[in-house]
């Protein structure tokens, strides 16, 4: 429903000064806006006009003139009458005519864009439609396939799909595909595939460069996983005069193929006033490093660097800095400091990246497939002890055998040789590791009250033979007791994993961890 609100007409002032002048020119605009929504009111007034109605409606209509109709309408007015409407609203009104249907895919009306799809090959016409009108400027898309299809008709592979019980048995019953499951699946991957062929042509990516070409006070660019927006040309869109005085740049994305990167050696030389770096660690160089160096930079204050295992698969480990350009650094930028995630990364290759002399104060393990070593933790101790003040442990390595312990074989744990040894930590998080409520007891009365933020879910915590046999003592009240004590502050186990802070997908986590670290300067 549109609402309409009348002005009451005032009187023409004939001023000569300079500010009668300006009220004549408000008025003039004002009675055109009336005239203007009064002619609209009209039309629309029209519009409602059905064949076959009344002759006092059909009277309305012919006052608007011979051209009046839902053609006549300009597209700015259509898009904007539109603008109010829901998204079913909205097709229905683009079915009056053609030049309305037009004006129903202006980009401004779908901003996000939310399909709901059976997975059947009737649905291919309807989605490549909505793809061809909207993939090329949708900034959010969400398709959801309906899961009742997925077990209807044989769906599933739990379904029976013709496999006889009595003969095959569970294991061959399970194992085995039905026809149609694999229907369905090949559906579903069609579909997706028609979403994704889409939003390659998307415009964001043209759109994103166009910023960057237009930009004049631009001092913090941050692009981390768009989705191969950003591209390895997209910083030449970038003045010499932006590009000298840019503080912070972040170039973040798995999905780039081979050897390319998102920043070259010598485009890098542009940034000389870059204070924080966030990149892929395949693709920060040594020459790179020497790059930063240079007498015609500014210090860098904050180095993040995202160590994945899709990037150490298609990259070379071989021309990452070695110890003698993190000490050229170190020299350079006395106050540098370094956030390192590593996910999914072996530790042979660990004992590669993890050079001396970084000046490492955060550090972050991630896996799915890969667990870390004790050596690795006891190797960080010893190395980052002046600098370290984060620790984050994740493991979701889908082991029956139970989690892994660190200290198996030691004679401490690396863990409580981690909290000894790193006088400035401030913040522990661990899950899928076992740690054993003796050492995490340790853990807090060595770092007491400096250690803000211990986390650790209950499921890892782990107690010994010894403390269950003493009827006397709950050991889970006195873990919670004795770490709350040795921290100065209540305390108590992650019941629930998705609670924990930094439970969550890596590469996001990792984004805004990187946002926070760098603010800081």
């Amino acid at each position: 429903m549109l609402l309409f609100l009348s002005v009451p007409q005032p009187r023409p002032p004939g001023a000569r000064t300079r500010a009668g002048a300006a009220r004549v020119a408000r008025w003039r605009r004002l009675r055109l806006r009336r005239q203007q929504l009064r002619r609209l009111r009209g039309l629309l007034r029209g519009l409602r006009g059905r064949p076959g109605a009344g002759g006092r409606r059909r009277g309305r209509m012919a006052l608007c003139g011979q051209a009046a109709g839902a053609a006549s309408l300009p597209s700015e007015l259509i898009v904007h009458i539109f603008s109010f409407l829901p998204a079913p609203d909205r097709l229905r009104a683009s079915a009056s005519c053609s030049h309305w249907r037009e004006c129903l895919f202006y980009p401004a009306l779908w901003p996000q864009l939310r399909i709901c799809l059976r997975v059947s090959p009737a649905e291919q016409p309807r989605l490549e439609f909505l793809m061809r009108k909207c993939g090329w400027f949708v900034r959010e898309l969400r398709v959801e396939f309906a899961a009742e299809n997925y077990l209807s008709g044989g769906g599933g592979p739990g379904d029976g799909g013709g496999a006889d019980p009595g003969t095959g048995g569970e294991e061959v019953e399970a194992l085995q595909l039905s026809t149609r499951w694999l229907e369905v699946l090949r559906t579903y991957l069609e579909l997706v595939l028609c979403v994704l062929v889409s939003i390659r042509n998307n415009r964001i990516q043209q759109l994103f460069e166009e910023i960057l070409s237009n930009s004049r006070q631009l001092k913090w660019l941050s692009c981390g996983f768009m989705l191969e927006i950003v591209t390895p040309t997209s910083l030449s869109s970038l003045s010499n005069s932006i590009a000298n005085t840019m503080e912070h740049l972040s170039l973040l994305d798995n999905n780039i193929p081979g050897n390319s990167t998102l920043i070259t050696t010598v485009e890098l030389e542009r940034f000389v006033n870059l204070r924080s770096l966030a990149l892929d660690f395949c693709d920060f160089t040594a020459e790179m490093a020497r790059v930063l160096t240079d007498s015609n930079h500014v210090p860098l204050q904050r180095l993040s660097l995202l160590v994945h295992n899709v990037s150490v698969m298609h990259k070379s480990l071989d021309n990452m800095p070695n110890d003698e350009h993190w000490k050229a650094l170190a020299r350079k930028s006395t106050g540098l400091r370094v956030y390192i995630m590593a996910f999914d990364i072996k530790s042979e290759d660990m004992l590669k990246i993890l050079k001396p002399s970084i000046p490492l104060e955060r550090i972050h393990f991630d896996s799915y497939i890969t667990c870390v070593s004790g050596a690795i933790v006891d190797l960080i101790s010893r190395q980052y002890d002046k600098f370290l003040t984060h620790f984050i442990l994740m493991n979701d390595v889908i082991d029956t055998s139970g989690f892994p312990d660190l200290s198996d074989n030691r004679n401490e744990d690396p863990l409580v040789l981690l909290a000894w040894r790193c006088t400035k930590l401030s913040l522990l998080a661990i899950h899928g590791y076992t740690v054993w409520a003796h050492n995490l007891i340790a853990i807090a009365r060595l770092r007491g009250s400096d250690l803000k933020v211990l986390e650790v879910t209950e499921e890892s915590i782990d107690f010994d033979q010894g403390e269950l046999a003493d009827q006397d003592v709950d050991p889970v009240h006195n873990l919670i007791e004795q770490v709350s004590l040795g921290l100065g502050q209540p305390w108590h186990a992650v019941m629930d994993i998705e609670s924990l802070s930094v439970f969550t997908e890596p590469n996001r986590h990792f984004y805004r961890e990187m946002q926070s670290f760098s603010e800081d300067i």
